[in-house]
């Protein structure tokens, strides 16, 4: 069976559940609980199967002890909105309605973890260990575009007093540069984007022509790299998971590779409770 570990990830098998996690991270687990969810867990939206989405999350938090009512989720839409979560009403299922239109979060309230759903857009766990804050951030290319990244950065600054080098940042499998092809409408957002930064980091590759239009490949994962060196994180902070959704589509789901019959992948992450 195919192990996706490698020197930044560990392919974990526990309980019948498959999840990655990360091998920094796992140095902080006394104080970090965090996971991305392989396939055999689907946390599908609530229009496509509210059980479904119940028994994933129930099955994962089984796995990393933490119960249901100290999930939280938002309704995502690919916006840069980036919520703080505290006190929360640990009774509500999820406590999805009180963060609709939102694709982050951030907190530093002990015993809650933070879960967005993804299917080749580009996770961001957060997390500051001086400050024990952490975010859980959905990056796909509408949201690298509106930088959202760099605000959640900011908002941790700001609201928790952070410092940005002590600010660890995990990019979770994701839609690599090898397979986001796009066209020239896309392109030019990134270009327009890109114009005038003074880096030696090239984000687009041109492709080949297909069927009479030229293609390009975008590499979010640089984006994102360089925009979170700009707002002071240690370059070494930035830790790459190395793992493309649409390449390992058989062990993860991707939209790229399955259209709408594509599942979600479940990032969590959270600070543990005290005991």
């Amino acid at each position: 069976m195919l192990d996706l570990s490698n020197e930044e990830m560990i392919h974990m098998k526990k309980d019948g559940i498959e999840y990655l996690q990360f091998r920094k991270l796992l140095s902080y687990q006394d104080l970090i609980v965090h996971c991305y969810t392989l396939k055999g867990i689907n946390v599908q939206p609530y229009e496509f199967s509210k059980e479904n989405l119940i028994d994933g999350y129930h099955r994962i938090g089984k796995t990393l002890e933490i119960e249901n009512k100290k999930i939280v989720r938002p309704i995502q839409t690919h916006s840069d909105h980036i919520e703080i979560v505290s006190n929360i009403n640990l009774e509500n299922d999820f406590n999805q309605h009180d963060f609709d239109d939102v694709d982050g979060l951030v907190t530093a309230q002990k015993d809650i973890y933070l879960a967005l759903r993804y299917a080749d857009c580009l996770p961001l766990y957060f997390f500051d260990p001086v400050k024990e804050v952490v975010a859980n951030i959905h990056s796909g290319w509408k949201g690298s575009l509106k930088h959202i990244g760099e605000k959640a950065v900011r908002k941790m600054v700001e609201e928790f007093g952070s410092h940005s080098y002590d600010i660890l940042c995990f990019m979770g499998p994701s839609i690599k540069s090898c397979h986001f092809e796009v066209e020239e409408d896309v392109k030019k957002q990134f270009e327009e984007d890109w114009k005038g930064r003074k880096t030696s980091d090239a984000i687009i590759e041109k492709g080949k022509i297909k069927e009479g239009k030229q293609k390009y490949y975008i590499d979010t994962v640089k984006m994102n790299r360089v925009l979170l060196r700009e707002m002071g994180l240690k370059d070494s902070h930035i830790i790459d998971s190395n793992i493309c959704t649409v390449c390992q589509h058989e062990w993860m789901h991707s939209y790229r590779a399955e259209k709408d019959k594509a599942g979600r992948n479940a990032a969590i992450i959270g600070v543990r409770g005290k005991n």
